[in-house]
């Protein structure tokens, strides 16, 4: 049987991610950020564990990365150069173009992720299903709402990639907020 991925890799993926993100915490829990990048994974791990697609190694490697190009001084080349372009492109399509009006962001970035392989659309649905934790004290119920809609358009757009990640991410939009 053939594995899922390569553990050199992982490791390799897991190292890049740990240092490009350096001192970042995840909001609100002072928990170094690698902690949010390795849930995500954990997620595509589970669902691979479950079901099969193909691609799977780049659905990992893309969820230690995910986070790099949009929230940290890496590059597409510097991913390219460390973990090849097909990587480099599925963790740009991951991340919304700072150019953009916030409102738009999110709907150019899930175009663009279903332009890649469907491992990638695994890495979004198991990111949001990672940040649809209770959220933060301070927002206000407009927001928490918002963010709830947000999820649906994901759930929506990208679900047809995994039914394990779409039913998982079904069922944390409608635990979110209560």
């Amino acid at each position: 049987m053939t594995p899922l991925f390569d553990p050199d890799t992982y490791r390799r993926a897991l190292e890049f991610a740990a240092t490009a993100h350096g001192a970042q915490r995840v909001p609100g829990t002072g928990l170094p950020y690698v902690v949010h990048v390795t849930a995500v994974c954990a997620e595509v791990l589970a669902a691979l564990a479950v079901e099969r697609w193909e691609a799977g190694e780049r659905s990992v490697v893309c969820a230690l990365l995910h986070d790099t190009i949009e929230d940290t001084d890496r590059t597409w080349r510097d991913v390219a150069a460390a973990f090849g372009d097909g990587v480099a492109d599925g963790v740009a399509a991951l991340s919304k173009n700072p150019a953009l009006p916030k409102p738009e962001a999110m709907a150019d970035s899930l175009r663009r992720i279903r332009f890649q392989p469907r491992a990638v659309w695994c890495v979004k649905l198991a990111d949001r299903i990672v940040n649809l934790a209770d959220p933060p004290a301070h927002w206000a119920p407009e927001k928490v709402t918002a963010y709830r809609a947000e999820a649906v358009t994901i759930a929506d757009a990208l679900g047809e990639a995994s039914p394990a990640l779409h039913a998982r991410l079904r069922s944390k939009i409608e635990r979110y907020a209560r």
